[in-house]
């Protein structure tokens, strides 16, 4: 999942609304588990409470209980107290566990605690020792017998334990669930998003001349885009086929025209009128050639799918040199880096436009070289990057940079001895241009020129 994908915008959407309301069901359960400890713990509190309370409301009330059946209220500071107050005498007479040993309780009604229906109060408070406790108390109003104000006491370190205790064990259980709701939406994100990942492979296979539409079933989400995509490429050919039509079209009609003027003015010898309609009639020939050419392989170039085996067209042509020169006896060699598998070096276009590249190459090579070609093809990059690269090699004269620079251009020709238009090398800088690629010139180390064709791969 790349960075502003829609793999992980969904991953992390996911996430984040899985964590969520983990952590905010963590926390309602944590607290509910706590409620329920307390309301536990109160009702223990509230049994030594009663009984408290029947012991004072007896005739007999000088028998205090001294432990309630727990021994921990005979243990100093245990945690564990009781604790009776008499409220209406002139002097406060106060009765309390020996734990409580030489200290008190706190009164939560002093603290504004408000009473339950049963008249009882529950809140925590400080105790000796700066314990924390959880304390639950009642008034007693016995008439003549007096008022009361009975309160027990425990340990609060027993609530904070176990819900901590189940915290820990929730928390584990919440981090194991989190862990496998996020395997599984990565697996549901990878599984939703695979028609895609589908369509993109089916769109490369096209772009690299593997296929020549969209095939397969697709979910109804994104079937209309498979429909419209496969539309497009259908229009896209049809509009390639007829562009070259009306070229074809257009090259006749400007043809007889220019043909008739030529001829006119060829059969008025020595007219000044007749050389310059000539000589203007010639450049627009040219001019024209060049515009319908471009706009032929502009047409060509726009094509999806079209890719091309490049070894098969540089032993083809190579033969074809060899048998045309074969009074000056030029021995060609023809090189590949992927000898064992030459079909893995493809040209990501016409076969046509390829042959007509490495031909100008191959065969301005064979005109000045002495007696060597050498050819050799490669593959550079990865991925989109991929390129081809032909180089042609001879051991002919060479040109100085100077010299390299005028080749290209369209027309300029250096030796007027050697059979050409000129045109050659200008067209296959034309050419790899509209490929996206380029045509390098330098010095061969076989002693000429080296032509360095650089293209896309497909």
């Amino acid at each position: 999942m790349r960075f502003n994908s829609l793999a992980l915008r969904l991953f992390l959407s996911a996430t984040v609304w899985a964590v969520t309301i983990l952590l905010v069901t963590g926390i309602v359960l944590s607290s509910l588990y706590r409620q329920t400890v307390e309301r536990s713990f109160d009702r223990r509190l509230g049994v030594y409470l009663r009984t408290l309370v029947a012991d004072v409301a007896s005739p007999a009330d000088d028998r205090f209980p001294q432990a309630l059946g727990e021994p921990l209220f005979e243990l100093p500071l245990s945690g564990w107290y009781w604790q009776v107050t008499r409220l209406d005498s002139g002097k406060p007479d106060l009765r309390a566990s020996r734990s409580l040993w030489d200290g008190g309780l706190p009164h939560l009604e002093a603290k504004g605690v408000a009473a339950a229906p049963d008249g009882s109060r529950q809140g925590y408070v400080t105790g000796p020792e700066d314990q924390r406790l959880r304390l639950v108390e009642r008034n007693i109003d016995l008439g003549e017998e007096g008022q009361y104000l009975v309160a027990v006491a425990g340990d609060a370190a027993e609530i904070t334990d176990d819900v901590r205790a189940f915290d820990r064990a929730l928390l584990a259980t919440f981090s194991i669930l989190a862990a496998v709701l996020l395997l599984t939406t990565m697996f549901q994100v990878r599984f939703g998003l695979a028609p895609l990942k589908r369509i993109t492979d089916s769109l490369a296979a096209i772009r690299s001349g593997n296929a020549e539409r969209l095939a397969g079933d697709f979910p109804v989400e994104i079937a209309p885009l498979a429909r419209e995509t496969n539309a497009l490429i259908e229009a896209n050919k049809g509009i390639v086929e007829r562009a070259r039509t009306h070229v074809g079209n257009l090259a006749h009609a400007l043809k007889t025209p220019l043909s008739v003027m030529v001829n006119e003015a060829a059969a008025r010898p020595g007219d000044p009128l007749a050389d310059k309609v000539q000589e203007q009639a010639a450049i627009m020939r040219d001019q024209v050639a060049r515009h319908l050419e471009r706009a032929r392989i502009a047409a060509r170039v726009t094509v999806v799918g079209s890719v091309t085996e490049v070894l098969p067209v540089v032993e083809a042509l190579a033969r074809t040199m060899e048998k045309i020169h074969r009074g000056r006896g030029i021995a060609i060699e023809v090189r590949t880096e992927n000898s064992g598998a030459p079909d893995a070096i493809r040209f990501r276009g016409e076969r046509a436009d390829l042959e007509e590249m490495l031909g100008n190459l191959i065969d301005n090579a064979c005109k000045w070289a002495a007696s060597r070609v050498a050819i050799e093809v490669m593959r550079e990059g990865a991925g989109e990057a991929q390129r081809v690269r032909v180089v042609v090699d001879d051991d002919g004269p060479g040109l100085t940079p100077a010299e390299r620079e005028q080749v290209a251009r369209r027309g300029r020709r250096l030796d007027e001895s050697k059979p050409g238009s000129g045109l050659g090398l200008s067209i296959v800088v034309e050419l790899a241009g509209l490929y996206g690629g380029e045509l390098k010139l330098g010095s061969a180390p076989i002693g000429g020129l080296r032509a360095e064709l650089t293209l896309p791969a497909g």
